[in-house]
This record gives C-alpha cells, sequence and structure tokens, in this order.
C-alpha cells in the first residue's frame, strides 16, 4: 500500500465518522455572530471616562486645584539615570510635547538623591527648572504612591494664557 491510498483510507474513514457525528447530534444552526471592532469592545468592556468633564470653565480656582490634586498625571517624566544638562533638555522637550497636548498635570520622578552628597541634586535642578519656566504653574512635592519626595507634580498653565515655552 502507498502512502496515496493511505491517505484516501483515512478521508474514507474520517468522513464516515463526521457523518455519523451529525446525525447523532443535530446541533442548532450558528450564525456568525456580528464582529463588533475592536475600539468599541473595549470601551463595552472599560467605559468610558472623559477626564476633561470634570474641569468646567465655570469652576473656581479652588475646586479646579482640588480635583487636579486627585487626578492622575496626564504625563510623567523619569529622570533617573541623567546628568543635569540631560535632564534639563528632556524637561524642555516634556514640558513642550505636554503643553501641546493639552495635559494639565505632569510628573516628573528624580529621585530622592540616596546616592548624592547632601541634598539630591537633580530635585534641585528640577525645582530651578519650574521656577524659570512660563508655563509651570503650581507645583509640589508627589504622594507616597508616586515616589513621595522622589517626585514633583506640577500643574501647567492654561493655554489661553501667553506663555513662551521654558
Amino acid at each position: 500500500m502507498d502512502f496515496g491510498e493511505i491517505l484516501d483510507a483515512w478521508d474514507k474513514q474520517c468522513s464516515r465518522k463526521n457523518q455519523r457525528a451529525r446525525k447523532s447530534k443535530s446541533l442548532p444552526s450558528r450564525e456568525p455572530a456580528a464582529r463588533l471592532d475592536p475600539l468599541t469592545e473595549w470601551i463595552g468592556k472599560n467605559g468610558v471616562y472623559d477626564k476633561d468633564r470634570d474641569l468646567d470653565a465655570g469652576q473656581s480656582p479652588g475646586e479646579r486645584r482640588r480635583i487636579l490634586l486627585a487626578r492622575k498625571p496626564d504625563g510623567v517624566l523619569d529622570l533617573h539615570g541623567l546628568r543635569q544638562d540631560e535632564a534639563w533638555l528632556a524637561l524642555e522637550n516634556f514640558f513642550r510635547h505636554c503643553r501641546g497636548q493639552g495635559f494639565q498635570k505632569l510628573l516628573i520622578i528624580h529621585g530622592k538623591g540616596n546616592h548624592s552628597e547632601g541634598e539630591a541634586i537633580l530635585k534641585r535642578m528640577v525645582r530651578r527648572f519650574i521656577e524659570k519656566c512660563p508655563i509651570a504653574g503650581e507645583s509640589g512635592y508627589g504622594n507616597v504612591k508616586s515616589g513621595g519626595s522622589g517626585s514633583t507634580w506640577v500643574f501647567l498653565k492654561d493655554r489661553t494664557r501667553d506663555a513662551g515655552p521654558c
């Protein structure tokens, strides 16, 4: 018996088994379900959250500040391992990009300076950058979840103000 004959015998045997299985089980016909596009599927599972909904123009500055403080940052920059000049350039690019995207709250991770003698070098440099940057608004140290004193959050000033780049 050659290989072709073996395959033919196999096909006949399998087709008989399939016919018997179809006769014994009459399954209801299944029409292909209408497939949703991936975005609609994701929205169905995760829901929709409009982060700008909470920031209406009619809010007082105090309400806006309270909401922004409670909100997660829109952008995060990690400066670990960078020298001061590299970190300064990274901050300039980061702020410019975030301003263009319309971000409002940023988080800068600079580290606590455990490997520095005296005060943390990057921490001091980030503070200087924020003070000089015209689009940087209120800032403070992060909470425990975001790095504590090893991170700094910053609110970007309103886009309608005419503030140049950092």
